[in-house]
């Protein structure tokens, strides 16, 4: 029988679970958080184990379940997580395929509304150069970056995920009271909008986090509020999107579990 392993923590792994859990083989899914197990649901025929794994953890992993195939659906921005996954299946001979997030058509010139940086840290240096309030929605982990910014407690509010984790880095951060906004996106456009006024934002961060992400409520609502976006561009990889994948996976699966 095929030993399947997700790697997940993203709406689209969370999809190719309920998906795999259809097929006759064994599933794995991995999440980094004990918050992103609790996203993923309950599934009869699969085993969902939490916690960050290295490079070494991975390949100990792939052993001792006897994984025969690997879907990596992680985060968009977790570029050392594929690396290490893709490197590993690389070596142990397990085939690999990437999920990619489906990108949305919009208008995605650079323009006196929009800005494109290749990093948070691009997106800091800029905003040194400006006045005016900040909402940060590009999450808790890369946070202490924004600290950089002269008045940060003044001038940034940060939208973070309720978790005890990410609420807690924050707070340690200096982000608290009204300047931590800790809510489970995605966001419509008409809450984007209230939360851009609420702040007095002048000044909208975001990742390229395509429409599963709610980007293009944050563009609409940036545009709107009179906000000008900072989109950190997301990194360029080659892989299938949510249905080219579980094609894949459905036609490989059946014909391999048949011979």
């Amino acid at each position: 029988m095929e030993r399947l392993l997700i790697f997940a923590g993203t709406t689209e792994g969370r999809r190719l679970a309920e998906f795999a859990e259809k097929l006759q083989v064994q599933v794995y899914v991995s999440v980094a958080t004990e918050y992103g197990r609790e996203s993923m649901g309950t599934y009869a025929n699969t085993k969902i184990i939490s916690g960050r794994m290295d490079a070494a953890e991975i390949a100990s992993f792939l052993e001792k379940n006897q994984i025969t195939r690997v879907v990596d659906a992680t985060h968009p921005y977790a570029i050392l997580v594929t690396e290490n996954i893709r490197k590993v299946c690389r070596e142990k001979g397990v085939p690999y395929i990437r999920c990619l997030r489906d990108t949305e058509e919009h208008d995605m010139k650079e323009n006196e509304n929009m800005i494109f940086v290749q990093s948070v840290k691009q997106a800091v240096s800029y905003l040194k150069n400006t006045t005016g309030n900040i909402l940060i929605t590009t999450g808790s982990k890369e946070l202490a970056q924004y600290t950089e910014l002269e008045q940060y407690q003044e001038r940034c509010y940060a939208r973070v995920l309720s978790t005890k984790a990410a609420i807690e880095k924050s707070i340690d951060l200096g982000f608290e009271g009204r300047h931590l906004i800790a809510m489970q996106g995605p966001f419509s456009k008409e809450m984007n909008i209230a939360m851009l006024h609420d702040t007095g934002a002048k000044y909208m961060v975001t990742k390229e986090s395509g429409k599963i992400g709610g980007f293009g409520e944050k563009l609409e609502a940036a545009k709107t509020a009179a906000a000008k976006l900072i989109v950190v561009g997301r990194p360029r990889e080659t892989g299938y999107n949510l249905t080219e994948v579980c094609n894949v996976l459905a036609k490989e699966l059946t014909r391999n579990n048949t011979k």
